[in-house]
């Protein structure tokens, strides 16, 4: 990271499932050589022991805007300059709204350090439920219609891929998993195999594997990653598999 030299470039970093094992070694160099690490305070709390000695500013949540526009202030007064998004800065996070931001700031650089989603991460607690085509929807209204995620629930039902659902639940959205059930509940049948991983990489991490209808009426969080499997999935011993289709 030969850029790592050059104030004048923002490092938007992916810190994936917050275990610092799980972190890229470029991510891992980024926060070593940044000044000012700028992140939602969860976010901060998790590379904590990757900030000592740094200057930490932190917004909270719905105000992206002006920690992006901080960020760039920051890099325009001289500090080497790190925003961290959990999973990785370009899958709901922190990356495109940078680079939206970009224009306004003459002079200053972009660099993604790519992390490991919750996609993946959480996959790999949960088996193999990844192995063909996936789509992964955020179940989050905040900044996407939701007539627009529940057209795209009924085509990636329809298409039979693996759904991936990002931010199933919250203090406001509580029966948003079992809505998105009953949206694809005739696409999909009872007995599919399903899983949701709770906390990835993360203390209190819970691991599910279970059908369709079982799925509908499972408690999540914001911080749970939803699996719903195609006709190809299945469960084995607490494990969801997808199956590929190689010959045996």
């Amino acid at each position: 990271m030969s850029e790592l030299s050059n104030n004048n470039i923002i490092y938007v970093v992916g810190i994936g499932p917050g275990d610092v094992s799980m972190m890229t070694g470029e991510a891992l160099e980024a926060l070593r050589t940044s000044d000012t690490i700028i992140g939602y305070p969860v976010y901060l709390k998790l590379v904590e022991e990757l900030t000592e000695g740094k200057e930490l500013i932190s917004t909270p949540m719905k105000q992206e805007v002006e920690r992006c526009r901080i960020a760039y202030e920051e890099a325009q007064r001289g500090k080497k300059v790190a925003v961290v998004s959990s999973g990785d800065a370009g899958i709901y996070g922190m990356a495109s709204l940078m680079y939206e931001l970009l224009p306004e700031y003459p002079g200053i650089g972009l660099s993604v350090v790519a992390g490991i989603t919750a996609a993946n991460s959480g996959a790999a607690v949960l088996g193999a439920p990844l192995s063909g085509d996936f789509a992964v929807i955020s179940m989050s209204d905040l900044l996407t219609p939701f007539e627009l995620i529940e057209r795209r629930l009924r085509a990636a039902a329809g298409a039979d891929m693996v759904i991936v659902l990002y931010n199933p639940s919250s203090h406001k959205r509580k029966d948003y998993l079992a809505k998105a059930c009953e949206i694809i509940q005739d696409k999909v049948p009872a007995d599919r195999a399903c899983g949701y991983v709770k906390n990835i990489g993360r203390e209190g991490q819970e691991a599910v594997a279970l059908s369709f209808s079982e799925l509908h009426d499972a408690e999540v969080d914001m911080f749970t990653t939803v699996y719903i499997g195609n006709s190809m999935s299945y469960i084995d011993d607490g494990k969801m598999i997808t199956r590929r289709g190689y010959s045996k």
